[in-house]
């Protein structure tokens, strides 16, 4: 059987794939695994759960499961409302809780849905955590009864106490910027503007109406060209996106021009690097980010530690190796200091923080780096388990051997499909279309299934 957990939690169609009666069992699983249930006949304590959404007319009918879970396993649950999956995180933390519980399917379409469990302290799971979960699904459990249920109580105002935390980490004050934020019709909707407007910011927000059908629809950080069009038309200094749940952030400066992660997480770095504030001088990435964002930092004296795709995995390194920025050139950037996970939010308002600082237009700082053409074929049909054959090794050197110190050549079978991802960075995007070319040939050849 396939993993039930992908790479952020459980994810499928609403009502189809994730029903209600698999939710149910999940918190079920959840409360056994990271909530110690059954703690309040031992100890006379009932363990804590926090839960959290996003607007999709889904997560109501998820929530109501997930809640009657906990519950009735024995735990009592505290049901925040639509919220950011970062201030989920930091509320687990914040307020002690056992567990957390995240309903989000991030920046996927409004029938999708999704669940993504916290452990103490707020952090994401290990896959280990995650597999015993999985594999506990259905056991036969002993449920309590009278005292020992689990009690439930509504704690929305909790957003104000993450919205508090975002602002006390910031060292400036954002006076005098005038920024488009969209909000993706997501869980940002309404703490986003309200933060933003509070560290002192003029805010005109976009994708702020979320109907529970339309997240992510033609707003948010997959879909930039409102956002573009807006920060051009008020004449802004900027414009920030995020994504559904809001655990990412890209930009656009006033031109309109697109600051990914990897322009994001240059700026952070070489504002905390001359400040003294990043731990080791370095920076974690994904291999995906740009070599153009690598080069920027290695002449900055910054040093770029790279791990596989996936902010989990950018996280465990960090937390292994005592780093505290990293992150992916979709936007997600953790900064360790301040947050368990990739905060859209606690990241847009550090950047604005930079450009108040600084004094100088978002363009100017994402001069930082200058990205090399990238150029991305995905190679289908193919037996992913031959991407390291002999023959395409040997095309891979002799590529990286033609492209020297500028350029990059990166090939990654896929996690879910049959299909080999050919990735090739050159000084020009001609010479690496050529290039990509090439070894996609020589991936339909070698790896054929």
């Amino acid at each position: 059987m396939a993993r039930l957990f992908g790479t952020d939690g459980v994810r499928g169609v609403a009502g189809r794939d994730l029903t209600a009666e698999l939710a149910m069992d999940l918190s079920v699983a959840a409360a056994h695994v990271l909530g110690d249930a059954g703690a309040f006949a031992a100890t006379g304590r009932r363990p804590v759960a926090v839960v959290g959404r996003d607007p999709r007319a889904s997560g109501e009918f998820l929530e109501a499961a997930v809640v009657a879970g906990l519950a009735a396993s024995g735990v009592d649950v505290l049901r925040l409302g639509v919220l950011p999956t970062p201030a989920v995180a930091h509320l687990t933390a914040a307020l002690g809780a056992d567990l957390g519980v995240m309903l989000s399917a991030s920046h996927n379409p409004a029938p999708d849905n999704g669940i993504k469990f916290l452990a103490r302290g707020g952090f994401k799971l290990s896959d280990a955590v995650e597999d015993e979960i999985e594999r506990r699904l259905g056991e036969e459990w002993s449920f309590p009864i009278g005292s020992g249920v689990g009690r439930v109580r509504d704690a929305y105002g909790e957003a104000d106490r993450y919205i508090s935390h975002v602002l006390t980490t910031m060292s400036a004050a954002l006076d005098g910027l005038n920024v488009v934020v969209d909000c993706a019709h997501g869980a940002a909707h309404m703490v986003a503007p309200e933060a933003l407007v509070r560290a002192g910011a003029r805010v005109e927000a976009i994708g702020a109406r979320p109907d529970g059908l339309n997240i992510n629809n033609g707003h948010g950080s997959t879909h930039l060209d409102k956002l573009q069009q807006v920060v051009i038309s008020r004449g802004a200094d900027l414009g920030v996106a995020y994504d559904g749940d809001a655990d990412r952030c890209l930009a656009v400066d006033h031109t309109g021009a697109i600051i990914d992660g990897d322009h994001i997480m240059a700026i952070l770095a070489a504002a905390m690097h001359g400040e003294g504030l990043l731990a080791k001088d370095t920076v974690v990435a994904t291999v995906m980010s740009n070599l153009g964002f690598k080069l920027a930092m290695r002449d900055a004296g910054i040093t770029v530690v790279e791990t596989a795709v996936g902010d989990r995995y950018v996280l465990e390194r960090m937390k292994s190796d005592g780093y505290n920025l990293g992150g992916e050139q979709s936007g997600h950037v953790i900064m360790l200091d301040h947050a368990t996970t990739g905060d859209g939010l606690l990241t847009s308002l550090h950047l604005l923080g930079v450009m108040a600082k600084a004094g100088v237009p978002l363009k100017e700082l994402a001069s930082v780096m200058t990205p090399l053409p990238q150029i991305l074929i995905n190679v289908k049909d193919v037996d992913k388990g031959k991407a390291s054959v002999p023959e395409l090794a040997e095309a891979v050197a002799l590529a990286e051997a033609e492209l020297g110190e500028t350029g990059r050549v990166l090939i990654r079978p896929s996690g879910t499909e049959p299909m080999i991802r050919v990735m090739v960075e050159a000084a020009s995007e001609e010479h690496a279309t050529q290039v990509a070319g090439r070894l996609a040939d020589v991936v339909r050849k070698a790896c054929a299934s």
